[in-house]
Order: structure tokens, then C-alpha cells, then sequence
């Protein structure tokens, strides 16, 4: 098995392949317990849902520790392209950093992603320097597209945002992984454990999830499940799996029987 200690994304080093949200959580101190259990060292933070810029009110960061984590601000909520980028920017100026998880949403009801304005709002970003992490459907062509206008990573969804069904199309992301000039993260859909386990057998470079563990009836139990989930499914992939046959292959040697 080849060495595979460390996670590298847009110039920096993990070691952890699981990357944690901060929403839907009871409150800050839950937030920080799951992410410490899930042993994740990237957090995304949704910039215009919860407070990492206005140090006088109650602020996330005072909870999550910056110097610990990386933190990855996303465009959460952002329905255009204007608003993705000036998002960013926001963040940006406010010390966060210039890696961003960028986001703009196309319909309201099933969130998927617009994909000429996510094109776009990438185009931009990566002009001015964002290493940008796009949420993109689980499209071969436009993951291409993406990872050739210089975005970090592609982010192609396993299923709608919070939907909790899995990977419904491990077919495409075979083809984005076999084309993948970037790391691949499975972003969105997540539901347990299980699916973070496939994700990462299938070879992706690593997986974001945040509702399945706060959204869970123990999110700090979760946040375990979801760290063993994605070291297992890694090292599987790494060891190999043996081939899928239609019909039964004896597990012990035939050579030498007593007859």
C-alpha cells in the first residue's frame, strides 16, 4: 500500500480526508464537539448564515479555533454569481483566507447547483487568486471545465443537499475520477457512515458532509462513525478490492486434497 499519510489541498497538507460543516447544530458547543470527534481539520463555514466577521456578537470562531482549523468559508444562500463572489471577497477581507468553497444555487427547491453561473463565479475567483472548491453537480464535462480554469478541487454532489441518499451515481464519478486533474470531494447527499465508506472506496480524494452528522440523533457519535467511515473506505481503496464474479470461486486451494 502506498504511503497516503497526508491529504493535499490547493498547496496545504491534512491529515484528515473528512472535511465537517458547521450548520444545523443545536448551538456553537455542539458544533465544536462533533467536529472534534469527526477529527476533521477543514470546517466550511456558510459566511452569510453564521457570524465569522463581526467579532462583537456571539462568533463561531470563538468556538472553533482558527489556528487549529482551516477554515473554509462558503457561498452558502447565493443565487448569483455576484453574490458568490462578493461573498468571498467579504471573507477574504475579513482574514478568513483565499480558500473558498464556492457555491451558487440555482433552484430553490432541490438546491443543485447553476452550473454556467458556478462556471463562471469561478472564472473570476481563480483570476483573483481564491483557491476555489466548486459545488458542481456530478458531471464528468463540467468537472473538466472547472479543474481547466484552475479551481483547487471539484466538489460534484453524491445527491441533493441534506437529502441523506447516498451516492446515487457512482458511475459519473468513476468517470470524473478516471478524468480528475484535481482532488475530488463528494460534496452533498451524505446520509451515514456506509456512504462515506463507499465514497471513499471508490477512490475520492475526500468527502464534505454536514447534515448526516448534525441532522443526527447523536451528532457527536456521528461525527465518530463518519471519521472511521472515511479511513476505512480509504485504505480499501488503497488495499483493492477483489473482483466482482457471478458465481462462487472456492475460498481454500483445490492443490493437494486427501482423496
Amino acid at each position: 500500500m502506498k504511503d497516503d499519510n497526508f491529504f493535499e489541498l490547493a498547496g496545504r497538507r491534512f491529515k484528515s480526508r473528512l472535511i465537517v460543516g458547521t450548520g444545523k447544530y443545536r448551538d456553537f458547543a455542539e458544533t465544536r464537539a462533533a467536529i472534534e470527534a469527526s477529527g476533521a481539520e477543514i470546517v466550511t463555514v456558510a459566511v452569510r448564515r453564521v457570524n465569522i466577521t463581526d467579532a462583537s456578537k456571539e462568533n463561531l470562531l470563538d468556538y472553533i479555533d482558527p489556528k487549529r482549523y482551516q477554515i473554509l468559508p462558503n457561498t452558502a444562500g447565493c443565487y448569483t454569481v455576484e453574490e458568490a463572489v462578493r461573498t468571498c471577497r467579504l471573507a477574504r477581507e475579513a482574514g478568513v483566507g483565499d480558500m473558498v468553497k464556492l457555491e451558487v444555487i440555482g433552484d430553490q427547491q432541490t438546491l443543485f447547483p447553476d452550473v454556467p453561473g458556478t462556471i463562471e463565479a469561478a472564472r473570476i475567483l481563480a483570476k483573483e487568486g481564491f483557491k476555489v472548491l466548486p459545488y458542481i453537480t456530478d458531471d464528468p464535462v463540467t468537472c473538466l471545465r472547472l479543474a481547466e480554469l484552475g479551481c483547487a478541487a471539484v466538489m460534484p454532489l453524491a445527491a441533493p443537499i441534506g437529502s441523506g441518499m447516498g451516492i446515487r451515481n457512482p458511475y459519473n464519478l468513476r468517470i470524473i475520477l478516471e478524468q480528475a486533474k484535481v482532488p475530488v470531494i463528494v460534496d452533498a447527499g451524505v446520509g451515514t457512515a456506509s456512504d462515506a465508506a463507499e465514497a471513499m472506496e471508490l477512490g475520492c480524494d475526500g468527502l464534505l458532509v454536514n447534515s448526516a452528522i448534525a441532522g443526527a440523533r447523536d451528532p457527536i457519535a456521528m461525527g465518530t462513525a463518519m471519521k472511521m467511515a472515511v479511513e476505512a473506505g480509504r485504505i480499501a481503496y488503497l488495499a483493492g478490492r477483489i473482483e466482482m464474479k457471478l458465481y462462487a470461486t472456492a475460498s481454500s486451494p483445490l492443490n493437494g486434497l486427501i482423496r
